[in-house]
């Protein structure tokens, strides 16, 4: 199997493993506690990374590690949860989908990749197929669940491109992931406290749940998410989010006896379909820049270093 597809299988288990989370939070986690939720992913998995992997950020990584974590965990949970608390969860996947249209164009100014229109096309027809999956016609619209999930897909659509844009931290990348993980719990911790009060002691069921959030479904997903992030096209990443209302779909028909209608299966093979678009989109300016960089010439080990006085 090529290197890159191998690379991308495995980022793919992120999203797909995000997709287990509305059978664990309505199944084994404790009602009416969104935020709880989220500082349950969150603050185990952090502190678990930064007692196994130790290392404080350097330089610039002071302010960019905490951006991140705010804009790819901490604020994008937070808000999230808003979503999902007062919007049908079809309304929220659906707001969701909009993230990799949203991320294609962030990428113009801020990385300079303009657009293609495979990707655009791709990205409108993500969102035609997870509404057509999860929307259903008597979905309510709230005001302040609708900012909550379009705020939520800005955070991450936002958190992508610049994570591509910053490049690799000075650190392995499950140290730099604690960090993250460390600064999301940082706001989540007074922010559950202060809305939703002290936690109810978890029963054993609980105690499942958080363990598989915390560890498959956010320590070892974002260290996955993240080295996919630092090597593949930053939209080939993107549309793979639109695995998570695929997998919670699938998940809700195999356990919980939900039923699936032609509708919503031909809404699943578009959005499937929009994925598979994406990637081929991506894969000519990928071998464009594989070719330039080896049709580069290898420096002269004579030649001056860069910043050298001359003899």
């Amino acid at each position: 199997m090529p290197t890159d597809t191998r690379l991308l299988l495995q980022t793919a288990a992120a999203p797909a493993s995000w997709g287990t989370t509305y059978v664990v939070m309505t199944e084994l986690l404790p009602t009416d506690r969104p935020l709880l939720a989220a500082l349950g992913r969150a603050l185990p998995a952090g502190v678990l990374l930064a007692v196994l992997f130790r290392g404080l950020p350097t330089g610039s990584w002071w302010w960019r590690a905490p951006l991140l974590g705010t804009l790819n965990v901490g604020g994008f949970f937070a808000l999230l949860m808003v979503a999902a608390d007062r919007l049908p969860g079809g309304v929220a996947a659906t707001l969701g989908a909009v993230g990799p249209l949203l991320v294609a164009l962030l990428a113009w100014p801020l990385l300079g990749t303009r657009p293609v229109r495979r990707v655009v096309a791709a990205g409108v027809a993500a969102v035609a197929g997870v509404a057509l999956l999860v929307l259903t016609p008597a979905a309510a619209l709230d005001p302040v669940g609708i900012a909550a999930g379009l705020g939520a897909t800005v955070s991450t659509a936002l958190g992508i491109v610049l994570t591509r844009r910053f490049g690799p931290p000075p650190a392995p990348l499950l140290v730099a992931t604690g960090w993250q993980l460390m600064a999301a719990s940082a706001l989540l911790l007074p922010l559950a406290l202060a809305v939703e009060g002290t936690p109810p002691t978890p029963d054993g069921s609980a105690l499942i749940g958080f363990g598989w959030l915390a560890l498959v479904g956010t320590a070892l997903a974002y260290a996955l998410w993240f080295r996919g992030l630092a090597a593949l096209p930053t939209t080939r990443v993107a549309f793979l989010v639109l695995l998570s209302p695929v997998v919670a779909a699938t998940l809700g028909w195999a356990a919980l006896g939900q039923s699936l209608s032609p509708l919503q299966l031909a809404g699943m093979a578009v959005a499937l379909g929009s994925i598979v678009a994406a990637q081929g989109a991506a894969l000519p300016r990928l071998r464009r820049r594989r070719l330039s960089e080896r049709a580069a010439p290898a420096p002269s080990p004579l030649a001056p270093r860069p910043g050298a006085r001359p003899a």
